[in-house]
């Protein structure tokens, strides 16, 4: 056809042809121009809500610093920092925004807005960087890192986040050729497509001062450093009273925090000495009365985002008559585990903690009347205990446990045990696990190895917890109903590689396709 002759009419058909596909491709490049301009609009009214409710989350941060300086002041000063670098990168950005749309006669016309020369003047030379182009890659680089060094470990999933949304580092495009960071997203691009990334930009910015900010405030951190979330707890130095002698303990705010300051304290009807308060703690010190159960009643009063509340006191102390026997029990139940530090709880009724003391091989002592036994080889322990009366006298009890080994871990695959019906596409990324089922301790247990068996083919060693291509090979040699074999699972408990496990159970799994 190209060799043809054509007449005068086919000739004119053919150049108007032309000439209306080159007016739709004129068309579509300004619909694709406009498209980027009013998301650009849509992204800086965004933009402009997230920055106000960033500066609302820094007042109320403020606020509670001014009212618990000791606590909130170290948030305050993190927060300040997350601003101070949000600001720059977002300053920086802003400037250079204005002085993209300087070089147009109409910013908000974005049809004329289809040029590149701006920043291609602005940041490249050749295949190289410019100073400025430099300049903007590492100002994006520092904001990065000095976020994840400002929030540290507290906020590991936000990091990785920061981490991710401003990675600089070269980038494969689909031709297979390696570019540097900026020239892969601006390099050549309309002015108005660059323009809408930079905003896009500013919103990852706030998006990331916000996340760092709500955690802070409204995350974790808030609710248990929020004083609705405080408890009142009596602690007796104690646990029972003689009779004649003085109850002695403390009234502590849950967690402890010795930054907390209460307005005053009322028990029993007695307004507390300002002297009786000290480091978060409320020292209480009156007579413990006649044998019997007795209550303590009251309220501790603060002030917390300008507003005046209490939080109740309630608790109770029994007095009892001088003890002749220790109270020994397991936490978990009447046998210790080999190979597991087995939490207990041993005292005296009626003698302080300080005063108690427990002997026995592989147990020590972890906090008050707090012990962990960690048994060795035999299949039984005493534990002996001393307590000191008061008077100075000697009261001592013992009591026996049996040891027992841990139990045989049960094999799984993707969570589950026994025979399972599987597709081969599962089958290929599942992990082999180990489980304790019934067991009254949770064990971290961490399979290092197995075998896969397929029917026809050769039995394959798997490392890890994953099949290996070797054994991915084996598996799609496998047909539907192939019953296939996950044995020799060797595993070990995290953080404890000594102890020997008993055998893991096989898994056995029945392709379905």
């Amino acid at each position: 056809m190209a060799g043809a002759k054509l007449s005068p009419r086919q000739k004119m058909i053919n150049l108007m042809y032309l000439i209306f596909i080159a007016m739709l491709a004129l068309n579509m490049s300004k619909e694709v121009l406009t498209a980027f301009g009013l998301m650009n609009e849509k992204l800086v009214e965004s933009n402009q809500a997230a920055a106000e409710r960033n500066l609302v989350f820094h007042a109320n941060l403020e606020q509670q610093a001014q009212e618990q300086p000791d606590k909130y002041n170290p948030l305050l000063e993190k927060s300040a920092q997350v601003k101070a670098l949000a600001d720059d990168l977002n300053s920086y950005i802003q400037n250079l925004k204005e002085g993209m749309t300087g070089t147009v006669d109409d910013p908000t016309d974005f049809e004329i807005m289809d040029k590149a020369d701006f920043l291609d003047e602005k940041w490249f030379k050749g295949d190289n960087l410019k100073p400025d182009g430099e300049e903007f890659v590492n100002k994006i680089t520092n904001f990065k890192e000095g976020i994840v060094d400002v929030i540290g470990e507290d906020y590991a999933s936000i990091a990785a986040d920061v981490t991710k949304k401003f990675n600089t580092d070269p980038v494969t495009n689909r031709d297979d050729n390696v570019l540097n960071w900026l020239e892969y997203h601006y390099k050549g691009f309309p002015l108005v497509a660059s323009l809408t990334k930079m905003t896009q930009l500013q919103s990852d910015i706030k998006t990331t001062e916000s996340e760092v900010l709500s955690k802070m405030l409204e995350g974790k951190l808030k609710k248990e450093a929020s004083l609705t979330n405080f408890d009142a707890i009596v602690v007796p130095d104690k646990t029972a009273f003689f009779n004649g002698e003085n109850f002695t303990g403390t009234i502590i705010l849950g967690k402890k925090d010795p930054t907390l300051k209460a307005d005053k304290v009322i028990i029993n009807g007695r307004e507390l000495p300002a002297e009786a308060m000290q480091n978060g703690k409320t020292l209480l010190n009156f007579a413990a009365g006649g044998v019997g159960e007795r209550d303590i009643k009251g309220e501790i009063s603060f002030t917390e985002g300008g507003q005046s509340f209490s939080i109740p006191v309630s608790s109770s102390y029994a007095v009892v008559p001088k003890p002749n026997s220790a109270t020994i029990s397991a936490d978990k139940m009447n046998v210790v585990y080999r190979g597991v530090a087995n939490p207990m709880t041993i005292s005296f009724a009626g003698v302080s903690d300080n005063n108690v003391s427990a002997s026995a091989p592989g147990l020590s002592k972890t906090g008050t009347g707090k012990y962990v036994m960690n048994p060795g080889t035999g299949k039984e322990v005493t534990i002996s205990v001393t307590g000191t009366l008061s008077s100075g006298e000697k009261v001592s009890d013992r009591a026996n446990f049996r040891i027992k080994d841990i139990p045989k871990p049960t094999g799984t695959i993707s969570g589950q045990d026994g025979a399972v019906e599987l597709p081969r596409s599962n089958l290929e990324i599942a992990s082999i696990g180990a489980k304790l089922f019934d067991f009254d301790f949770e064990l971290p247990i961490q399979v290092t190895s197995f075998k896969i068996k397929v029917p026809g083919q050769p039995t394959v060693s798997v490392s890890g917890t994953k099949l290996n291509s070797q054994a991915k090979s084996a598996l799609r040699k496998a047909r539907r109903g192939d019953g296939i074999q996950i044995f020799d699972i060797k595993a070990q408990i995290r953080g404890n590689a000594s102890y020997k496990l008993k055998g893991v159970s096989p898994v056995f799994v029945e392709l379905t396709n």
